[in-house]
């Protein structure tokens, strides 16, 4: 098979560039890009495969796809920049903003609650059916009709989709418009990011096709809690390939990008909050992302995983031997993440000032990043040193 790649990459990283070409070359890629950026210097930033299952369409420099979940750090980049700027409270209670939310202990919800996944509302309760999950107010309002499934703050349990319904209830409150638009105008437009929640439809022929994840085996019983979740509100993978889906712009799973602007977004963190001479948030704020929120192991998902504001942290307290293994690529140190259903992911190391992302368009098994994600932020770290070295001579 005839590898087609293109973009730039530092010569300490061309074994990065070489594992990913070898991903394409096997078919475990169809098409992705990756996107490595350390300080003010891009050291990778690689496309290549096709976008398409046909492989009619080369994956170019333009190529967008639905990122999945990789899209809360984005939208909760959002949220930050308001308390950034003293508008929104993190120990406040939601209600303090959204006083439709009162009532039957949703009172109790504070900000970071909704930011560190502890929230106790992960999904709707009765179920709402796709169709309804593309308005965004009205499935906020209806899970600002139900009782916590948890008492709030008690435990950390992932919220798949709700949220981003909830961080939008929020925005549009104190910002006066929809979370999407919000970071369109404040982060993706000033970081000149070709990243979107709501494609214009003039640019729907970038959009790349998303090839479906293998089914699951061994599905947990329709009484356990991810089961209870997904059920509440879940859309499908094929979901990705509708004009609805492109247009709505879910904040938490429906943003569309490629690994360069989705870096060129994270990237504000890694650089404390301040890239290219502008200011986009404090230290301060910055220091909140690594605010523990997590009481013990999240509990909807059973991830091994804990939780600050807006991302999932480095280096869990306490794990099993298996659990260990499954997380040993994970960095240790000040480090903040997520990832994406079927396998993108967004890392920032506060350390080194580095920004690692990746995005792809076929879909893995991994509910957050998976096998190629682990690959290569692994081989970013073994190389890493390397470039230091080159640097500093």
């Amino acid at each position: 098979m005839t590898v087609t790649t293109a973009g730039t990459c530092h010569p300490a990283f061309v074994p990065l560039r070489e594992c990913f070409e070898k991903n394409i070359a096997s078919g475990d890629e169809l098409g992705a890009s990756l996107c490595v950026t350390i300080g003010d210097e891009t050291v990778v930033d690689i496309w290549g495969g096709h976008a398409d299952p046909e492989r009619s369409k080369l994956w170019s420099e333009h190529t967008i796809v639905p990122v999945w979940s990789l899209s809360k750090p984005v939208s909760n980049l959002g949220v930050l920049l308001l308390i950034d700027r003293g508008l929104v409270d993190p120990d406040a209670p939601l209600v303090t903003y959204w006083p439709e939310f009162a009532g039957a202990g949703r009172d109790d919800i504070l900000v970071r609650h909704v930011l560190g996944h502890t929230a106790g509302l992960p999904s709707w309760n009765p179920p709402l059916p796709p169709a309804q999950l593309y308005d965004l107010p009205a499935a906020a309002d209806a899970l600002a009709r139900q009782e916590p499934w948890w008492a709030p703050g008690t435990a950390a349990g992932y919220h798949p989709l709700s949220q981003g319904y909830l961080t939008d209830a929020l925005v549009r409150r104190v910002a006066g418009k929809p979370l999407g638009e919000f970071v369109r105008d404040e982060l993706a437009e000033p970081r000149a990011a070709d990243f979107h929640f709501g494609v214009p439809a003039s640019e729907w022929d970038r959009i790349g096709e998303m090839i479906p994840p293998p089914p699951l085996k061994d599905m947990p019983g329709p009484e356990s809690l991810i089961m209870r979740v997904l059920s509440g509100g879940a859309l499908p993978a094929s979901e990705s390939a509708t004009p609805a889906f492109w247009s709505v712009g879910i904040p938490s799973m429906g943003g569309i990008g490629n690994a360069r602007s989705v870096n060129r977004i994270l990237s504000i963190v890694a650089q404390n909050g301040t890239v290219d001479g502008r200011r986009f948030m404090g230290a301060e704020t910055i220091n909140a992302i690594f605010r523990e929120q997590s009481p013990d192991k999240e509990i909807v998902m059973d991830m091994p995983v804990r939780f600050g504001m807006g991302f999932a942290l480095s280096s869990p307290l306490s794990l099993t031997e298996e659990e260990n293994k499954a997380m040993s690529w994970l960095p240790a140190g000040r480090v903040c993440w997520w990832g994406g259903w079927g396998g993108s992911i967004g890392l920032v190391d506060m350390d080194r000032q580095m920004t690692i992302t990746y995005v792809m368009n076929r879909m893995g098994p991994g509910t957050i990043g998976g096998p190629r994600a682990t690959e290569y932020v692994t081989a970013v770290y073994e190389l890493v040193q390397a470039y230091e070295a080159s640097i500093a001579l």
